[in-house]
């Protein structure tokens, strides 16, 4: 838990800048593109018009009246096709990549609110988000839907921060007054709440997809065994998540690093074959359980992404050295010029 803490302060920021686009500047730059290419079409057009009329041996006045109306059809062909981009844009698919890549970045109104609201879960979700595109260019898949899908699958707990172990404050776990099926019902409910608020920002499709599938129909296991200690007759499926099992490798990839990761915080002494051996234990029980059924998962990614996945976490959570106490020595010289030796 103190190891998590640390990391959450650390874990801000961490968005890689090649995925922070500049929003910006690049709306900025394309009107003022498509400016300059509607300016030169028009003056193309007049000018073309004006040379044939001149070569043809036609009176000054009617080239003038040629290029005018030459200006006036290139205009017109220019705003009806402005007008028609956006559907040629959307008919290949263009608005679901423009809109992934805003998505992408650090400024994205959602991920400012989990960072505002959910600090833990916003260094739970980057961490995740750095595994999943480490394992999607291990096996060929989409990094960046994977790392934006990351960001974004466990949004809904903007909800309810405090029912999430990440976000509580020692001592304080509202869990202890609930009864454990209430506790699964608030825990799986993140999910349907992650993809209503991806509906209400119109976060593109497949990061939707990823938002309802990182679960599955993964059993809420802490809850189900606690329920089950005390009432013999408790039902599994109570206590499982109702979402839809992943239908692509990058969801598969989310969901593996969202339990990889959260496991990890509470790993004691992660040397790398303990890590190798949780990684090794989530992965074989998401196949056992049927959850990566759908997911198109080729021969060997499993493997793939069990060596990727502990190498980075190896290195994301490994211990650190003691740092020295805070001051100066006793009898360390004072001077702050070098020894000149």
């Amino acid at each position: 838990m103190h190891r998590f803490k640390d990391m959450t302060s650390r874990a801000v920021g961490l968005v890689p800048t090649r995925l922070r686009t500049p929003l910006f500047k690049g709306k900025a730059l394309m009107f003022a593109l498509l400016a300059l290419s509607a300016a030169l079409i028009i003056l193309v057009g007049g000018l073309a018009a004006f040379l044939g009329d001149t070569i043809a041996g036609t009176p000054p006045s009617a080239s003038a009246s040629s290029a005018l109306w030459g200006a006036v059809g290139a205009a017109t062909a220019t705003i009806f096709g402005l007008i028609l981009l956006p559907f040629i844009r959307d008919g290949l698919g263009l608005a679901e990549d423009i809109k992934l890549m805003r998505a992408a970045s650090s400024e994205h109104p959602l991920m400012r609110e989990l960072l505002s609201k959910a600090p833990g879960t916003y260094a739970h979700s980057v961490a995740t988000a750095n595994l999943a595109e480490a394992g999607a260019e291990d096996i060929g898949a989409d990094a960046l839907v994977a790392r934006v899908g990351a960001y974004f699958h466990d949004i809904g707990k903007i909800r309810r921060p405090m029912y999430f172990y990440e976000n509580q404050n020692y001592g304080e776990n509202p869990h202890d007054e609930a009864t454990p099926t209430l506790s699964a019902v608030i825990i799986t409910a993140h999910v349907r709440d992650g993809v209503a608020l991806g509906d209400e920002y119109r976060l593109p499709e497949k990061i939707k997809a990823i938002i309802a599938q990182h679960h599955g129909t993964s059993l809420v296991s802490y809850f189900y065994r606690k329920a089950a200690a005390a009432d013999t007759q408790v039902y599994e499926a109570d206590f499982r998540h109702q979402g839809e099992k992943p239908q692509s490798r990058e969801a598969a990839l989310v969901m593996l690093a969202d339990s990889c990761e959260a496991a990890m915080r509470a790993t004691e002494n992660p040397s790398a074959s303990r890590v190798e051996a949780v990684v090794r234990g989530i992965a074989e029980d998401k196949l056992a359980d049927g959850q990566l059924d759908d997911a198109g998962m080729q021969d060997g990614d499993i493997d793939h992404i069990v060596a990727t996945y502990t190498r980075m976490l190896v290195s994301m959570y490994h211990g650190r050295c003691e740092y020295p106490t805070v001051g100066r020595p006793i009898g360390v010289d004072q001077h702050h010029q070098p020894s000149g030796a």
